[in-house]
């Protein structure tokens, strides 16, 4: 049966800029956040990830038309981090939505008409004030301060990786996203396409982040921060399987 909500065309844009806080939590404590499909994708056996992506898009549209017929939006999402062994037996590796913001309700109508991300509308301000960059909302309660100008930038204090090219591997996005219908057992796979994709290393100032805070999580820790800016971007058709 044909759904809108399954991504039924590719969709470009243009990240102006891609700011991407990933944390680390014990893999017990994330689990059930997971479908049944899906198998988190650890580092040590011992922590999974979720990640804050906080993106700034211009000239969103079908892939096709015309770069006019776009909209410039903000995109916040939380994805987990996960793994999905296909009908071929191949395993993919991507991520897993658990929420999805914009500052623009034109963005949460026809982005939840057309995809499973669960698209809210929220309050987005961004500021520069020197070399900080501050993405706040109230709404949300989001308020996220970054550099990316220091030169000498380390891992957060308890991040669980012992270098940059290490967290490097948990940086997002990555090349597909996964959605599940549990009463169909169908899984539903958008790859994403990308180019000249070289995340920076960030300095987090502050990281107040409502969302996982309410998550209770016993053990979490902040493990990287990267920026991309000028990236093409491309969603391909969604594409659907049976699971099992």
């Amino acid at each position: 049966m044909f759904n809108l909500k399954n991504h039924p065309f590719a969709v470009e844009t243009h990240f102006e800029d891609s700011i991407v806080l990933t944390y680390a939590i014990a893999k017990e404590e994330l689990q059930d956040l997971v479908p049944e499909c899906l198998e988190l994708d650890t580092f040590d056996n011992k922590w999974a990830f979720i990640a804050l992506a906080m993106v700034n898009t211009k000239d969103l549209r079908p892939k096709g038309l015309p770069k006019f017929i776009g909209n410039d939006f903000f995109l916040i999402g939380y994805r987990v981090f996960v793994r999905y062994t296909d009908k071929r037996g191949k395993r993919l590796r991507g991520l897993y939505i658990l929420k999805s913001e914009t500052n623009k309700s034109k963005m949460s109508f026809f982005g939840n008409i057309f995809t499973h991300y669960n698209y809210t509308t929220t309050d987005i301000s961004i500021k520069k004030e020197n070399e900080n960059l501050n993405i706040r909302s109230e709404k949300s309660g989001l308020d996220v301060i970054v550099n990316s100008s220091k030169t000498d930038i380390h891992l957060p204090k308890q991040s669980p990786f012992s270098d940059w090219k290490e967290a490097r591997r948990f940086a997002g996005p990555l090349p597909f996203t996964f959605t599940y219908n549990e009463e169909s057992k169908e899984v539903l796979i958008i790859e994403g396409v990308r180019q000249n994709w070289k995340p920076k290393p960030l300095h987090v100032e502050k990281a107040m982040v409502k969302f996982i805070k309410e998550k209770d999580f016993k053990n979490i820790h902040l493990a990287n921060a990267f920026v991309v800016s000028n990236i093409p971007y491309c969603w391909k058709k969604g594409k659907k399987e049976q699971w099992k």
